[in-house]
């Protein structure tokens, strides 16, 4: 049975938050796949080790979630594809392993693909009516890319450029084509709580001081504002210190300042962290209605700027954080909890992400 929908007044000095229950309860979870997560850009990876035409790499998206069978491929000209890796024939995965081929073909039973995903042959299949047909090709799923990022999505409801364009106007001085993948400093995060609890604290600033007290000391909260766009957030960390930040070039919107860090979040579930040393993207990845896994993965252009500034700890902000969520997981499921309020000030993030969950799910 499908939930009774919510609203979220637009107006932020009358408005409640989100329903306890939407983090709870597996009804509201499920729906949140088809809605959200289905319809939205979701990251997936950098295209470095995908150079040579005929490299195939399969991959699932949203493991644990949605958990569907992608591949990419690159073709003879150089051009990536993201493909479905279910065979248009009887459903068996088409590529099950990475590896470099002139084209694809199924192991079940012998159906063959270009690695543009177009059907090629299949045996046995004389005298088939109305064969082949578009439905044999793999389905191509949308692919962008952004800087050195790739993100997809399989039935997008909005653009990537209007997910993209206020974070490529803010950041684009950096140089984000000398970013390069460090697997010392990535890692992966568990927590026990919902996938929406935790962007919903990425996306305020009013536990910064009771949270992040000491680990982001170098933050000046007085001055620590937040931007809305369409689908994303901009959180402007503004430094105490003009040692630890960006020369900002002329032009530049905050030109003057000092900017210690700029931490954007891309509707539903992505978090891209600007730091002197590179960006921290973090992935938040749901794994059930009580279970969530967030991973940090660094791309570094300076190594000699990891140790100072905001983005220096980044797994003792991370532990602080995920304390108070799981925290709030357990409060939220309260039979006497239902919904608070919020600070017109400090959580215009949360209000707006939430008015966006109210319009996907409500739909």
């Amino acid at each position: 049975m499908i939930k009774k929908n919510f609203q979220i007044d637009p107006d932020i000095s009358r408005a409640e938050t989100l329903p306890g229950d939407v983090y709870c309860d597996p009804v509201w979870y499920e729906r949140t796949k088809t809605k959200i997560f289905v319809r939205s850009w979701q990251f997936v990876g950098d295209p470095a080790r995908m150079k040579a035409p005929g490299h195939v790499r399969p991959f699932t998206l949203l493991e644990g979630c949605l958990d569907e069978p992608l591949l990419f491929t690159v073709d003879e000209q150089g051009r990536t594809y993201c493909l479905s890796n279910v065979c248009t024939h009887r459903g068996a995965l088409v590529v099950e392993g990475e590896g470099h081929v002139k084209n694809m073909r199924c192991r079940y039973h012998g159906r063959k693909f270009a690695l543009d995903g177009s059907f090629l042959s299949m045996p046995e299949f004389e005298g088939v009516a109305g064969f082949p047909s578009e439905k044999d090709n793999l389905p191509r799923v949308a692919l962008e890319r952004w800087g050195p990022f790739l993100f997809c999505s399989l039935d997008p409801a909005f653009s990537f450029e209007e997910l993209v364009r206020p974070m490529n106007e803010r950041v684009n001085f950096l140089p984000l084509d000398r970013a390069v993948f460090d697997a010392s400093t990535s890692r992966d995060y568990f927590l026990k709580a919902n996938w929406a609890l935790y962007c919903d604290n990425y996306v305020e600033e009013f536990h910064l001081p009771y949270v992040h007290g000491a680990s982001l000391a170098g933050l000046d909260y007085g001055d620590y504002r937040t931007e809305l766009y369409p689908y994303a957030t901009l959180q402007i960390g503004v430094g105490k210190s003009k040692a630890d930040s960006f020369a900002l070039p002329e032009g530049h919107p905050d030109h003057g300042s000092n900017i210690a860090a700029f931490y954007y979040w891309l509707f539903p579930n992505l978090m891209m962290n600007f730091y002197l040393w590179g960006v921290s993207v973090n992935v938040v990845y749901p794994l059930g209605p009580e279970r969530t896994k967030v991973s940090f993965l660094s791309y570094v252009w300076d190594k000699n700027q990891q140790s100072s500034g905001v983005g220096a700890d980044l797994h003792r902000v991370e532990m602080e954080d995920e304390e108070v969520v799981e925290s709030v997981y357990r409060g939220v499921r309260s039979r006497l909890y239902n919904r608070g309020r919020y600070s017109p000030r400090r959580e215009v993030g949360t209000h707006h992400f939430h008015k966006l969950l109210a319009r996907f799910l409500n739909t």
